[in-house]
């Protein structure tokens, strides 16, 4: 029985991977410090450590403790636009709390693969579709720090021989997610609006685009990936392939959650306007039937399984970031 670890797996993608790492017999641990996970999302079947990436000791510890086989690494604080007023937050984070973890990997001598969670975000404004042929050109602190995880997986691999997978999902949504951050999760933030009566705020003109992606079209090939000899050392994107503007997406939203669409537009933020990508690569790799490589979950489907389960769990308070770094050029509505 293989023994995985899942960080972030309290979280909303990690829980789900952690999921179906159990139905597939391992043996899983989740490490979560508990920020923006809940304890309800995590597996009765799973051993749930509280604690953060950060802690080198407990990493170690863990690693010495469960020899593992795989790291499913999911834990980020994955707020691309709040990445440029947290930019020490970020980089710890997203990037000193990975090398922890690559570290503790390679020194255990047990961990046949390590899967990392990385972005789209890594691409900036890159041509359209993105495809993992173009040069990542990230253009905020969070893509920056993803992308520099990505390559220090390829340079362990090189030398010290840690096979590893890379996946850049992009706009996830779904059961689980986190609905009271209003930094992060465009679906969830208009969810919890809608319950709380507030109108949906949505920055510049909403034009801007994205292909939203259904969790179950993204966690059941991750934890899967390792399976795939095919898929070792390479990167995927992954997500849906039909990108939706966000002031439609609100309206969507509004229909599903019952309420009238009450729009509020905001001063723009800096941000990529347009960002959907290529999911051929993924589709060559993972070919057999359990892995279509495209959503198969539609957006209003999708939408609408989400809208039933928030309507059951109900609105979540919207707490603020309190270490705000920089103040200059900070969107008013994100002010502390």
């Amino acid at each position: 029985m293989p023994a995985s670890l899942v960080t972030g797996g309290a979280g909303f993608i990690g829980s789900h991977v952690a999921d179906h790492l159990i139905g597939a017999g391992h043996t899983v641990v989740v490490l979560d410090d508990l920020t923006g996970g809940f304890r309800e999302n995590v597996h009765p079947a799973a051993t749930l450590v509280e604690g953060s990436i950060l802690d080198v000791a407990l990493v170690d510890r863990l690693f010495t403790e469960h020899r593992f086989d795989y790291v499913f690494h999911l834990a980020a604080y994955a707020a691309e636009g709040l990445s440029h007023f947290i930019k020490r937050f970020n980089y710890a984070n997203n990037l000193i709390g990975s090398v922890n973890l690559i570290n503790a990997a390679v020194n255990s001598g047990t961990v046949r693969c390590f899967v990392f969670t990385s972005s789209i975000a890594v691409y900036g404004r890159s041509q359209l579709p993105m495809h993992e042929g173009l040069t990542p050109e990230p253009e905020d602190p969070y893509g920056i720090a993803k992308y520099a995880v990505e390559r220090e997986l390829g340079s362990s691999c090189a030398t010290f021989g840690l096979p590893f997978i890379v996946f850049r999902p992009h706009n996830v949504y779904g059961e689980r997610q986190n609905i009271g951050d209003r930094y992060r999760n465009v679906v969830g933030i208009f969810m919890n609006q809608a319950m709380r009566g507030e109108p949906m705020t949505v920055f510049g003109d909403g034009l801007q685009s994205r292909a939203f992606t259904h969790i179950d079209d993204v966690a059941p090939i991750i934890a899967r990936s390792v399976e795939v000899p095919a898929a070792l050392g390479e990167v995927f994107n992954i997500g849906a392939d039909e990108p939706c503007t966000v002031i439609d997406l609100a309206r969507l939203v509004a229909r599903e959650m019952g309420v009238e669409p009450n729009i509020l537009l905001l001063p723009p933020r800096r941000e990529v306007v347009h960002a959907h990508a290529s999911h051929e690569k993924l589709r060559r790799v993972f070919h057999d039937p359990g892995f279509t490589g495209s959503a198969t979950v539609q957006l209003g489907e999708g939408i609408r399984r989400m809208a039933a389960w928030a309507k059951r769990h109900g609105s979540r308070e919207s707490s603020r970031f309190s270490a705000i770094e920089i103040r200059k050029n900070l969107p008013p509505s994100w002010g502390v």
